[in-house]
Protein backbone atom coordinates (compact mmCIF):
# COMPACT_ATOMS: atom_id res chain seq x y z
CA UNK A 1 0.00 0.00 0.00
CA UNK A 2 1.42 3.31 -1.21
CA UNK A 3 0.84 6.39 1.06
CA UNK A 4 1.43 10.12 -0.12
CA UNK A 5 3.90 11.17 1.80
CA UNK A 6 3.52 14.81 0.64
CA UNK A 7 0.14 15.60 0.76
CA UNK A 8 -0.86 18.77 -1.46
CA UNK A 9 -2.06 21.94 0.96
CA UNK A 10 -3.74 23.03 -1.82
CA UNK A 11 -6.16 20.12 -2.33
CA UNK A 12 -7.34 20.06 0.71
CA UNK A 13 -8.12 23.84 0.81
CA UNK A 14 -9.71 22.96 -2.35
CA UNK A 15 -11.63 20.64 -0.95
CA UNK A 16 -12.74 22.47 2.33
CA UNK A 17 -13.87 25.61 0.06
CA UNK A 18 -16.11 23.18 -2.00
CA UNK A 19 -18.15 22.33 1.22
CA UNK A 20 -21.26 24.19 2.32
CA UNK A 21 -22.59 25.10 5.66
CA UNK A 22 -25.77 26.42 7.04
CA UNK A 23 -26.38 27.90 10.16
CA UNK A 24 -29.82 27.99 12.12
CA UNK A 25 -30.96 31.58 13.49
CA UNK A 26 -33.07 31.89 16.58
CA UNK A 27 -35.01 35.51 16.72
CA UNK A 28 -36.16 35.83 20.70
CA UNK A 29 -39.74 37.97 20.16
CA UNK A 30 -40.58 40.15 23.96
CA UNK A 31 -43.72 38.59 25.28
CA UNK A 32 -47.23 40.66 24.96
CA UNK A 33 -47.47 42.89 27.62
CA UNK A 34 -51.27 43.19 29.03
CA UNK A 35 -53.09 46.40 30.67
CA UNK A 36 -53.42 44.25 33.54
CA UNK A 37 -49.35 43.71 33.98
CA UNK A 38 -48.87 47.58 33.27
CA UNK A 39 -51.16 48.59 36.02
CA UNK A 40 -49.78 45.95 38.00
CA UNK A 41 -45.83 47.45 37.48
CA UNK A 42 -47.36 50.77 37.96
CA UNK A 43 -49.08 50.01 41.36
CA UNK A 44 -45.78 48.81 42.33
CA UNK A 45 -43.83 51.69 41.74
CA UNK A 46 -46.18 53.71 43.26
CA UNK A 47 -45.82 51.45 46.37
CA UNK A 48 -42.08 51.57 46.51
CA UNK A 49 -42.17 55.28 46.46
CA UNK A 50 -44.97 55.87 49.17
CA UNK A 51 -42.69 53.73 51.29
CA UNK A 52 -39.16 55.33 50.45
CA UNK A 53 -40.89 58.68 50.82
CA UNK A 54 -42.44 57.67 54.27
CA UNK A 55 -38.55 56.92 55.43
CA UNK A 56 -37.63 60.00 54.50
CA UNK A 57 -39.62 61.82 55.81
CA UNK A 58 -39.43 60.12 58.86
CA UNK A 59 -35.61 60.60 58.95
CA UNK A 60 -35.47 63.92 58.14
CA UNK A 61 -37.86 64.96 61.28
CA UNK A 62 -35.56 62.60 63.28
CA UNK A 63 -32.61 64.01 62.25
CA UNK A 64 -33.89 67.72 61.63
CA UNK A 65 -32.86 68.66 65.71
CA UNK A 66 -29.46 67.43 65.16
CA UNK A 67 -28.63 68.99 62.27
CA UNK A 68 -29.60 72.20 62.91
CA UNK A 69 -28.22 71.64 66.40
CA UNK A 70 -24.65 70.50 64.42
CA UNK A 71 -24.75 72.60 61.50
CA UNK A 72 -26.68 75.83 63.00
CA UNK A 73 -24.51 79.77 62.09
CA UNK A 74 -23.44 81.40 65.18
CA UNK A 75 -26.38 83.53 66.52
CA UNK A 76 -26.65 87.10 65.62
CA UNK A 77 -25.66 89.74 67.91
CA UNK A 78 -28.35 91.41 69.85
CA UNK A 79 -27.89 95.11 69.57
CA UNK A 80 -30.69 97.70 70.97
CA UNK A 81 -30.57 101.33 69.20
CA UNK A 82 -29.92 104.40 71.64
CA UNK A 83 -33.25 106.51 72.34
CA UNK A 84 -33.94 109.35 70.05
CA UNK A 85 -33.66 112.51 71.66
CA UNK A 86 -36.41 114.52 71.64
CA UNK A 87 -36.05 117.53 69.03
CA UNK A 88 -38.93 119.23 69.41
CA UNK A 89 -38.41 122.74 70.56
CA UNK A 90 -40.95 124.89 73.11
CA UNK A 91 -41.81 127.11 70.09
CA UNK A 92 -43.06 123.98 67.90
CA UNK A 93 -44.68 122.37 70.93
CA UNK A 94 -46.54 125.68 71.45
CA UNK A 95 -47.44 126.29 67.50
CA UNK A 96 -48.74 122.35 68.04
CA UNK A 97 -50.70 123.32 70.63
CA UNK A 98 -52.50 126.32 68.97
CA UNK A 99 -52.96 124.20 65.80
CA UNK A 100 -54.59 121.53 67.71
CA UNK A 101 -58.10 121.57 67.96
CA UNK A 102 -59.97 121.23 70.91
CA UNK A 103 -61.55 117.63 70.96
CA UNK A 104 -65.41 116.82 71.58
CA UNK A 105 -65.91 115.06 74.53
CA UNK A 106 -68.63 113.27 74.09
CA UNK A 107 -69.45 109.30 74.57
CA UNK A 108 -68.83 108.73 70.77
CA UNK A 109 -64.80 110.16 71.03
CA UNK A 110 -64.76 108.11 74.49
CA UNK A 111 -65.84 105.05 72.81
CA UNK A 112 -63.27 105.72 69.77
CA UNK A 113 -60.40 106.48 72.24
CA UNK A 114 -61.31 103.21 74.35
CA UNK A 115 -61.34 101.08 70.55
CA UNK A 116 -57.73 102.90 69.70
CA UNK A 117 -56.38 101.65 73.18
CA UNK A 118 -57.98 98.42 72.84
CA UNK A 119 -56.24 97.86 69.25
CA UNK A 120 -53.25 98.85 70.35
CA UNK A 121 -52.60 97.05 73.52
CA UNK A 122 -53.63 93.54 71.07
CA UNK A 123 -50.88 94.57 68.38
CA UNK A 124 -48.23 95.51 71.48
CA UNK A 125 -49.89 91.84 73.51
CA UNK A 126 -47.56 90.01 70.49
CA UNK A 127 -44.54 90.48 72.43
CA UNK A 128 -45.52 89.90 76.01
CA UNK A 129 -45.52 86.63 77.04
CA UNK A 130 -45.99 85.09 80.88
CA UNK A 131 -43.20 82.71 82.33
CA UNK A 132 -43.84 80.09 84.66
CA UNK A 133 -41.14 78.26 86.67
CA UNK A 134 -41.52 74.63 86.98
CA UNK A 135 -40.87 73.03 90.72
CA UNK A 136 -36.82 71.83 91.64
CA UNK A 137 -38.03 68.49 92.89
CA UNK A 138 -39.35 67.79 89.20
CA UNK A 139 -43.59 68.39 89.76
CA UNK A 140 -44.27 70.13 86.46
CA UNK A 141 -47.49 71.74 87.98
CA UNK A 142 -47.30 74.48 85.06
CA UNK A 143 -48.03 71.45 82.48
CA UNK A 144 -51.40 71.71 83.59
CA UNK A 145 -51.82 70.01 86.84
CA UNK A 146 -54.24 72.63 88.30
CA UNK A 147 -51.77 74.89 89.45
CA UNK A 148 -52.62 78.51 90.03
CA UNK A 149 -49.37 80.44 89.62
CA UNK A 150 -49.50 83.33 87.74
CA UNK A 151 -45.50 83.47 86.76
CA UNK A 152 -44.20 86.57 85.64
CA UNK A 153 -45.05 88.91 82.26
CA UNK A 154 -42.42 89.29 80.29
CA UNK A 155 -41.16 90.43 76.86
CA UNK A 156 -39.88 88.96 73.68
CA UNK A 157 -36.62 91.35 73.92
CA UNK A 158 -34.85 90.03 70.61
CA UNK A 159 -34.84 86.90 67.92
CA UNK A 160 -31.12 86.49 67.44
CA UNK A 161 -31.60 83.58 64.86
CA UNK A 162 -31.41 80.83 66.81
CA UNK A 163 -34.01 81.47 69.51
CA UNK A 164 -36.34 84.02 71.34
CA UNK A 165 -35.01 85.89 74.02
CA UNK A 166 -37.07 86.18 76.79
CA UNK A 167 -37.16 89.57 79.10
CA UNK A 168 -38.71 89.11 82.90
CA UNK A 169 -38.03 89.09 86.13
CA UNK A 170 -35.52 87.14 87.91
CA UNK A 171 -38.32 86.45 90.78
CA UNK A 172 -39.38 83.35 88.54
CA UNK A 173 -35.79 81.93 89.03
CA UNK A 174 -35.89 81.17 92.60
CA UNK A 175 -36.00 77.62 93.71
CA UNK A 176 -36.73 76.29 89.62
CA UNK A 177 -35.10 74.21 87.40
CA UNK A 178 -37.01 74.05 84.31
CA UNK A 179 -39.48 76.76 82.85
CA UNK A 180 -42.15 77.15 80.74
CA UNK A 181 -43.38 80.35 78.40
CA UNK A 182 -47.21 81.30 77.41
CA UNK A 183 -47.02 82.44 74.43
CA UNK A 184 -49.81 85.42 72.93
CA UNK A 185 -51.42 82.75 71.25
CA UNK A 186 -51.44 80.36 74.51
CA UNK A 187 -49.08 77.90 72.92
CA UNK A 188 -46.20 76.50 75.71
CA UNK A 189 -43.08 76.68 74.65
CA UNK A 190 -39.93 75.08 77.13
CA UNK A 191 -37.52 77.70 77.91
CA UNK A 192 -34.14 77.78 79.10
CA UNK A 193 -32.48 80.59 81.39
CA UNK A 194 -29.92 81.73 79.44
CA UNK A 195 -28.38 84.57 81.74
CA UNK A 196 -29.98 86.49 85.02
CA UNK A 197 -28.38 89.71 86.86
CA UNK A 198 -29.41 89.17 90.90
CA UNK A 199 -28.31 92.56 90.93
CA UNK A 200 -30.60 94.24 89.02
CA UNK A 201 -33.32 91.40 89.40
CA UNK A 202 -33.70 90.42 86.12
CA UNK A 203 -33.41 87.42 83.66
CA UNK A 204 -33.14 86.31 79.92
CA UNK A 205 -34.97 83.03 79.06
CA UNK A 206 -34.51 81.95 75.49
CA UNK A 207 -36.67 79.79 73.43
CA UNK A 208 -35.11 77.85 70.36
CA UNK A 209 -36.83 78.51 67.36
CA UNK A 210 -37.14 75.32 66.42
CA UNK A 211 -39.97 74.24 68.65
CA UNK A 212 -42.36 77.11 68.63
CA UNK A 213 -45.44 75.84 66.31
CA UNK A 214 -45.75 77.33 62.73
CA UNK A 215 -48.86 78.41 63.29
CA UNK A 216 -47.84 80.81 66.19
CA UNK A 217 -45.29 82.76 64.08
CA UNK A 218 -47.99 84.80 62.61
CA UNK A 219 -49.23 85.94 66.40
CA UNK A 220 -46.13 87.20 68.28
CA UNK A 221 -43.51 89.55 67.48
CA UNK A 222 -40.55 91.42 68.42
CA UNK A 223 -41.36 93.65 71.36
CA UNK A 224 -40.82 97.11 70.33
CA UNK A 225 -38.77 99.16 73.41
CA UNK A 226 -39.94 102.80 73.45
CA UNK A 227 -38.41 105.55 75.24
CA UNK A 228 -39.20 105.87 78.84
CA UNK A 229 -37.47 109.28 78.83
CA UNK A 230 -40.33 111.38 77.22
CA UNK A 231 -42.81 110.27 79.59
CA UNK A 232 -44.81 112.74 81.89
CA UNK A 233 -47.04 113.04 84.35
CA UNK A 234 -50.19 112.52 83.32
CA UNK A 235 -49.56 110.75 80.23
CA UNK A 236 -52.19 107.91 79.51
CA UNK A 237 -50.67 104.53 79.36
CA UNK A 238 -51.44 100.78 78.89
CA UNK A 239 -50.44 98.12 81.31
CA UNK A 240 -50.17 94.32 79.85
CA UNK A 241 -49.81 90.68 81.90
CA UNK A 242 -50.04 89.36 85.18
CA UNK A 243 -51.48 92.51 86.86
CA UNK A 244 -54.58 90.88 88.51
CA UNK A 245 -52.83 86.87 89.14
CA UNK A 246 -53.80 85.59 85.79
CA UNK A 247 -52.74 85.63 82.52
CA UNK A 248 -53.51 88.49 79.93
CA UNK A 249 -54.79 90.96 81.92
CA UNK A 250 -54.95 94.50 80.80
CA UNK A 251 -55.18 97.69 82.56
CA UNK A 252 -55.64 101.50 81.22
CA UNK A 253 -54.55 104.53 83.54
CA UNK A 254 -52.06 107.63 84.03
CA UNK A 255 -48.45 108.40 84.81
CA UNK A 256 -48.80 109.65 88.41
CA UNK A 257 -45.16 110.37 88.88
CA UNK A 258 -42.18 109.89 87.01
CA UNK A 259 -39.66 111.92 90.24
CA UNK A 260 -38.83 108.75 91.81
CA UNK A 261 -36.30 106.07 91.48
CA UNK A 262 -35.30 102.80 92.99
CA UNK A 263 -31.33 101.71 93.68
CA UNK A 264 -29.30 98.90 93.73
CA UNK A 265 -25.45 98.41 93.73
CA UNK A 266 -23.42 100.33 90.69
CA UNK A 267 -26.71 102.04 89.52
CA UNK A 268 -30.29 102.96 89.90
CA UNK A 269 -33.24 103.19 87.72
CA UNK A 270 -36.29 105.82 87.20
CA UNK A 271 -39.72 104.52 88.40
CA UNK A 272 -43.24 104.72 86.53
CA UNK A 273 -45.60 105.29 88.59
CA UNK A 274 -49.43 104.54 87.41
CA UNK A 275 -53.08 104.88 89.08
CA UNK A 276 -53.44 101.50 87.40
CA UNK A 277 -54.04 98.62 90.38
CA UNK A 278 -51.45 95.32 90.77
CA UNK A 279 -52.52 92.46 92.70
CA UNK A 280 -49.78 91.49 95.21
CA UNK A 281 -48.06 89.29 92.98
CA UNK A 282 -48.79 90.82 89.85
CA UNK A 283 -46.48 91.78 87.68
CA UNK A 284 -46.84 93.34 83.91
CA UNK A 285 -45.56 95.27 80.73
CA UNK A 286 -46.04 98.98 80.33
CA UNK A 287 -46.83 100.68 76.96
CA UNK A 288 -47.09 103.76 75.64
CA UNK A 289 -49.88 105.07 73.17
CA UNK A 290 -48.30 103.46 70.70
CA UNK A 291 -48.12 100.51 72.35
CA UNK A 292 -44.18 100.34 72.95
CA UNK A 293 -42.49 98.88 76.26
CA UNK A 294 -41.66 101.86 78.44
CA UNK A 295 -41.72 100.03 81.63
CA UNK A 296 -41.56 96.46 83.56
CA UNK A 297 -43.61 96.45 86.61
CA UNK A 298 -42.20 95.26 89.78
CA UNK A 299 -43.60 94.60 93.13
CA UNK A 300 -41.75 96.58 95.56
CA UNK A 301 -40.91 99.68 93.86
CA UNK A 302 -42.80 103.24 94.31
CA UNK A 303 -44.75 105.85 96.19
CA UNK A 304 -45.17 104.72 99.91
CA UNK A 305 -49.11 104.92 101.19
CA UNK A 306 -49.93 105.81 104.67
CA UNK A 307 -48.78 102.85 106.12
CA UNK A 308 -45.47 102.76 104.77
CA UNK A 309 -46.05 100.59 102.37
CA UNK A 310 -45.54 100.73 98.42
CA UNK A 311 -49.12 101.18 96.84
CA UNK A 312 -51.10 98.99 95.41
CA UNK A 313 -50.47 100.32 92.14
CA UNK A 314 -48.94 99.43 88.99
CA UNK A 315 -45.16 100.93 89.10
CA UNK A 316 -41.95 100.04 86.43
CA UNK A 317 -39.09 100.62 86.13
CA UNK A 318 -37.92 102.62 82.98
CA UNK A 319 -36.99 100.84 80.13
CA UNK A 320 -34.53 103.51 78.96
CA UNK A 321 -32.51 102.99 82.03
CA UNK A 322 -32.21 99.20 81.61
CA UNK A 323 -30.96 99.40 78.10
CA UNK A 324 -27.37 98.83 78.58
CA UNK A 325 -27.71 95.95 80.98
CA UNK A 326 -30.78 94.69 78.50
CA UNK A 327 -27.95 94.51 75.87
CA UNK A 328 -25.63 92.57 77.91
CA UNK A 329 -28.21 89.97 79.20
CA UNK A 330 -29.61 89.49 75.89
CA UNK A 331 -25.76 88.60 74.65
CA UNK A 332 -25.83 85.96 76.96
CA UNK A 333 -23.21 88.12 78.99
CA UNK A 334 -22.25 88.54 82.58
CA UNK A 335 -23.64 92.34 83.79
CA UNK A 336 -20.41 93.96 85.71
CA UNK A 337 -20.42 94.52 89.53
CA UNK A 338 -19.00 96.00 92.21
CA UNK A 339 -21.06 96.31 94.81
CA UNK A 340 -21.25 100.00 95.75
CA UNK A 341 -23.95 102.33 96.52
CA UNK A 342 -23.43 105.72 96.32
CA UNK A 343 -24.65 109.72 95.63
CA UNK A 344 -23.24 112.21 93.27
CA UNK A 345 -21.43 115.07 94.46
CA UNK A 346 -22.02 118.21 92.64
CA UNK A 347 -19.88 121.29 92.20
CA UNK A 348 -22.77 123.11 94.75
CA UNK A 349 -22.23 120.54 97.42
CA UNK A 350 -18.49 120.01 96.62
CA UNK A 351 -17.87 124.10 97.30
CA UNK A 352 -20.85 124.18 100.13
CA UNK A 353 -19.79 120.43 102.08
CA UNK A 354 -15.92 120.98 101.05
CA UNK A 355 -16.09 117.53 99.11
CA UNK A 356 -14.57 116.88 96.17
CA UNK A 357 -16.38 116.11 93.07
CA UNK A 358 -17.49 112.67 91.77
CA UNK A 359 -18.81 109.78 93.71
CA UNK A 360 -19.46 109.78 97.29
CA UNK A 361 -19.47 106.34 98.70
CA UNK A 362 -22.63 105.42 101.08
CA UNK A 363 -22.39 101.76 101.14
CA UNK A 364 -20.72 98.63 100.44
CA UNK A 365 -21.40 95.41 99.85
CA UNK A 366 -20.55 92.85 101.98
CA UNK A 367 -18.21 90.25 100.29
CA UNK A 368 -18.28 92.48 97.12
CA UNK A 369 -15.32 93.02 94.65
CA UNK A 370 -15.30 96.57 95.99
CA UNK A 371 -14.82 95.68 99.69
CA UNK A 372 -12.10 93.16 98.57
CA UNK A 373 -10.70 96.25 96.46
CA UNK A 374 -10.73 98.40 100.43
CA UNK A 375 -13.31 100.81 99.26
CA UNK A 376 -15.38 102.07 102.19
CA UNK A 377 -17.84 104.25 102.74
CA UNK A 378 -16.78 108.00 102.26
CA UNK A 379 -14.65 107.40 99.89
CA UNK A 380 -15.31 110.11 96.80
CA UNK A 381 -14.62 107.94 93.44
CA UNK A 382 -13.27 110.28 90.65
CA UNK A 383 -12.10 107.97 87.78
CA UNK A 384 -13.13 103.92 87.06
CA UNK A 385 -10.60 102.25 84.56
CA UNK A 386 -9.69 105.81 83.20
CA UNK A 387 -13.03 107.00 82.64
CA UNK A 388 -13.73 110.65 84.40
CA UNK A 389 -16.65 110.43 86.92
CA UNK A 390 -19.13 113.66 87.41
CA UNK A 391 -21.93 111.04 89.29
CA UNK A 392 -23.44 108.20 89.77
CA UNK A 393 -25.20 107.75 85.97
CA UNK A 394 -21.29 108.30 84.76
CA UNK A 395 -19.77 105.70 87.08
CA UNK A 396 -22.75 103.52 86.38
CA UNK A 397 -22.06 103.62 82.26
CA UNK A 398 -18.12 103.15 82.82
CA UNK A 399 -18.89 100.32 84.84
CA UNK A 400 -21.20 98.79 82.80
CA UNK A 401 -18.56 98.60 79.95
CA UNK A 402 -15.95 96.72 81.94
CA UNK A 403 -15.25 93.03 81.43
CA UNK A 404 -16.19 90.51 84.59
CA UNK A 405 -12.73 88.70 85.34
CA UNK A 406 -10.86 91.85 84.64
CA UNK A 407 -8.79 93.99 86.77
CA UNK A 408 -9.56 97.70 86.74
CA UNK A 409 -8.16 100.40 88.20
CA UNK A 410 -10.80 103.24 90.25
CA UNK A 411 -8.93 106.49 91.65
CA UNK A 412 -10.37 108.72 94.34
CA UNK A 413 -10.05 110.97 97.16
CA UNK A 414 -10.17 109.56 101.19
CA UNK A 415 -10.76 112.29 104.00
CA UNK A 416 -7.43 112.30 106.16
CA UNK A 417 -6.02 113.92 109.13
CA UNK A 418 -5.39 117.45 107.02
CA UNK A 419 -8.07 116.71 104.28
CA UNK A 420 -8.94 114.36 101.33
CA UNK A 421 -5.95 112.76 99.78
CA UNK A 422 -5.53 110.49 96.74
CA UNK A 423 -6.20 106.87 96.70
CA UNK A 424 -6.06 104.61 94.83
CA UNK A 425 -7.59 100.92 94.09
CA UNK A 426 -7.28 97.66 91.88
CA UNK A 427 -10.23 95.89 91.12
CA UNK A 428 -11.60 92.44 90.33
CA UNK A 429 -14.64 93.03 88.50
CA UNK A 430 -17.19 90.87 89.47
CA UNK A 431 -20.93 89.47 88.06
CA UNK A 432 -24.05 88.16 90.50
CA UNK A 433 -25.74 85.47 88.19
Amino acid sequence: MLYDQNPDPKQDENSSSGDSFSFLKETIKPKPVSREKIFMQLLRMAIYGVIIGMFACCSFFALKPWAEETFREDPQKVTIPEDAEDDATEADEQAAQEDAKTPVLDSASYQAMMESLSATAEKAGKGVVSVHAGSADGADDWMGTGSSDPGVAGIIAADNGQELLILADNSVCKDADTWEIVLADGSRCAAALKVQDQNRKLAVFSIVRSIVPEETWGKIQVADLGNSNIIGKGDPVIALGNLFGYDSGLGYGVVSSTALSTTFSDGDCRVISTDIPLEADGSGILLNQDGAVIGIVRQGIGPKNEEGGISATANALAISDMKSTMELLLNGEKVPYAGIYGVTVTATAAQEQGLPEGLYITAVDADSPAMAAGIQNGDVIREVDGKPISGFAAYEKAMLECQPGKEIGITGQRRGAAGYVDIRFTLTVGSRE
